[in-house]
């Protein structure tokens, strides 16, 4: 009666380390470099994460369509306080994660709205395009250009037998950690702030970017007088990816209808989640962790990108993100390396499941990169990783 559908590309290798080793990726001894989620403890010199909430019985009824209002109000906050976004919390929508913001904000455009997404980019972007059977315009986004588009590459029309065009971007790219910031930046949200014209940007990575976080919500005037959705997420820069908790900043009459999309679609989220993430975003507290995650990975980034290519890595990664991206050394592909991987218990997650075109095999063009995530890694694990790695090169 179920039309079949594959699982998302992480959870696709998630499945093979399982299947080979009868372990999770990610459980104790385990080494999770193909997972993306960020250290769940305390960073150095980081705030601490709390231990619990207080919930009254009022706590346990259903929670509000479009999110609580504790925590809108901190979003909006702390959005106005680091970026003057100029927004209100009846401009933000509360999801169960950044990714079903992301699918509900898609599958509510037009008919005649055509996709452009970069050809390297989030693996679930690839799943939710297909799934809703858009029109695609592919950004060139490869080797030859470093993974880095230019302005021109933007300036697209819309796909055939569409007339509106809008982007579908992360920033920091997951997996390449290419960010696109200052006047880029700026210059990509006015081209797209026209009419006929709109944007998705996925800010899951903001705090992690050398040397500052940035947003495009920095660039907006008016966002009710524009097609532009940011996302953000609790899951990378606040610690917490088992809370479940993600929003979408857009204007007014959008957010109405994430309400009622969620008034059928979802119900609300956890209560008890958002309590515990405004408590996150406590304007102090968040003030201190965009400074410890900032610095904290940045470090972790620069001491794997020696490592790695002291190995031989072809490393094009950008500076944001917790993942490095690279070619493999010699012939080894990034299936073959996983095999080795596997038996130590280890994996990576192939590059061809960042293809937005899934090219697969050896003529693929991404069949020998890898996203090497060590968002989950300690400062002590560096040498016992780095050990297993050279093992398999």
């Amino acid at each position: 009666m179920l039309q079949q559908f594959p699982p998302m590309g992480v959870y696709e290798t998630l499945f093979k380390f399982a299947d080979a080793t009868t372990k999770y990726m990610g459980d104790s001894g385990t080494h999770p470099w193909a997972q993306g989620y960020p250290l769940t403890t305390q960073l150095p010199g980081g705030p601490a994460l709390p231990d619990r909430i207080e919930l009254a019985s009022a706590d346990l009824k259903y929670p509000k369509a479009t999110g609580e209002i504790e925590l809108r109000i901190r979003i909006a906050d702390y959005y106005n306080e680091h970026y003057d976004a100029g927004i209100t919390p009846e401009h933000v929508a509360v999801f169960a994660g950044g990714r079903p913001g992301i699918l509900a904000t898609l599958a509510f455009l037009q008919p005649d709205v055509g996709i452009a997404v970069e050809e390297t980019e989030y693996t679930p972007y690839y799943d939710m395009l297909k799934l809703l059977k858009r029109k695609v315009h592919l950004i060139p986004s490869n080797a030859e250009n470093r993974f880095r588009p230019d302005a021109s590459d933007y300036d697209i029309a819309p796909p055939e037998e569409t007339s509106q065009i809008f982007l579908l971007k992360s920033n920091p790219c997951n997996p390449t950690g290419v960010m696109t910031g200052g006047d880029s930046l700026k210059n990509l949200v006015q081209h797209y702030s026209q009419q006929g014209r709109g944007a998705l940007f996925d800010e899951a990575y903001e705090f992690y970017c050398d040397p500052e976080p940035e947003s495009a919500l920095k660039y907006i005037d008016d966002i009710d007088e524009t097609d532009i959705f940011v996302v953000g997420a609790a899951t990378k820069g606040l610690q917490v990816p088992g809370m479940r908790t993600g929003w979408v900043i857009a204007a007014e009459r959008h957010v109405e209808i994430f309400r009622n999309y969620s008034s059928f679609g979802m119900g609300g989220i956890s209560r008890a989640s958002q309590l515990y993430v405004a408590e996150l975003l406590e304007p102090e507290r968040a003030r201190h962790a965009k400074k410890a995650v900032n610095e904290f990975f940045t470090e972790q980034r620069k001491r794997y990108r020696t490592g790695l290519e002291t190995l031989g890595f072809e490393l094009f990664t950008g500076d944001g993100g917790f993942y490095h991206w690279g070619r493999l050394p010699g012939d080894l592909s990034a299936d073959e390396f996983n095999e080795r991987l596997f038996r130590h218990d280890a994996g990576i997650l192939p590059g061809v499941l960042c293809d937005m075109e899934r090219r697969k095999g050896a003529d693929g063009p991404l069949h020998d990169f890898i996203r090497f995530s060590f968002g989950p890694l300690g400062p002590e694990s560096f040498e016992n990783d780095m050990e297993i790695l050279t093992k398999c090169v």
